[in-house]
Formats: structure tokens, sequence, C-alpha cells
């Protein structure tokens, strides 16, 4: 079986980030950290785009399925 066909474990990375307390770090590692995640946010949104981009030529070769 494909990781694919698995389910997606509860409680992902960015939900897990959204709960951690944030009062133990100090101003710089808070700045590195907003560095990290505008890193990530970029990552993901270059892998979404790129999806979208494989899928549009998908349909195009293949037609688009039905909604």
């Amino acid at each position: 079986m494909d990781d694919i066909d698995l389910p997606r474990p509860r409680g992902d990375a960015a939900s897990k980030l959204a709960a951690e307390d944030l009062s133990p770090y100090s101003q710089h590692e808070l700045d590195e950290r907003i560095e990290q995640l505008r890193a990530e946010i970029a990552r993901v949104q270059a892998h979404r785009d790129k999806a979208s981009a494989h899928r549009s030529a998908a349909d195009a070769l293949f037609g688009k399925a039905p909604s």
C-alpha cells in the first residue's frame, strides 16, 4: 500500500505549532521562528502551485472530470 493511501494522522504540524506556548522564547528566537514559518509557507505555496499546474495539464490532456 502506498503512503498516499494511508489516512493522515490527526493533529498535523500546523495545529501543534499553533498550540505551542510561545512565552519561553526570546525576541530573537521568535524572529527566527517567523522566518522559518515564512519559508515553510513559501514551500507549501510552491508545492500547491506545482500540483495545480500538474492537474491543469492532466485536465487538458485527458479532459476535465465531471463535477
